[in-house]
C-alpha cells in the first residue's frame, strides 16, 4: 500500500476569556463537519505563522489577530475521508480588538477549491471543547495549560 500524501497544515486556537473560538459549516450537516476551529494549508513560500494568521481571517472575517506562541504539532491521517495526512502547526492566537459573540462568516476560496463556505462562529468554555471533529482537539491539554497557569 502506498503512503499517504501528506499536507503541511495549521490549526488556529484563538482565546478570549477562556473561551475558544469555534465555528460550524451552516450548509452541511452537522455529522459531516462538526465543530472546528479555523485551520488550513501552509501555501508555498508562506510560514506556518503566516498560513494560521491567513486561515484564522479568512475563515472567521476578523481582524486584529496576532500569533501568541505556536502550542506544538501532530499529526492527522484523514482516511478515509480523504487520502492526506496532515502535519499539523498549532497556534495560540490573541484578537485585539472586538468580536461579536457569534456571527456568520464565508471564506470564498478554499484551499480545496470546492467553493465558498459559510461558517457560524461562536466562543465556547475552552472545558468544553472536547467535542472538537478531526483531530482540531489534539492540542486542548497544552492549551489549558497555557491559559489557566498562573
Amino acid at each position: 500500500m502506498a503512503a499517504r500524501p501528506e499536507r503541511s497544515k495549521v490549526l488556529c486556537y484563538i482565546v478570549r476569556d477562556a473561551r475558544l473560538l469555534v465555528f460550524r459549516h451552516v450548509d452541511e450537516d452537522w455529522d459531516e463537519s462538526e465543530l472546528q476551529v479555523p485551520a488550513g494549508t501552509v501555501k508555498a513560500g508562506e510560514t506556518a505563522q503566516q498560513a494560521a494568521l491567513r486561515e484564522a481571517t479568512e475563515e472567521t472575517g476578523l481582524s486584529g489577530l496576532r500569533v501568541v506562541r505556536h502550542l506544538g504539532e501532530c499529526r492527522y491521517d484523514m482516511a478515509p475521508y480523504r487520502d492526506e495526512v496532515q502535519h499539523r502547526q498549532v497556534f495560540l492566537l490573541a484578537l485585539d480588538g472586538p468580536a461579536p459573540e457569534r456571527w456568520l462568516s464565508q471564506e470564498d476560496d478554499p484551499d480545496d477549491a470546492s467553493g465558498a463556505h459559510r461558517f457560524e462562529c461562536y466562543w465556547l468554555p475552552v472545558s468544553q471543547c472536547h467535542s472538537l471533529s478531526a483531530g482540531h482537539g489534539a492540542l486542548l491539554g497544552r492549551l489549558w495549560d497555557e491559559i489557566t497557569r498562573p
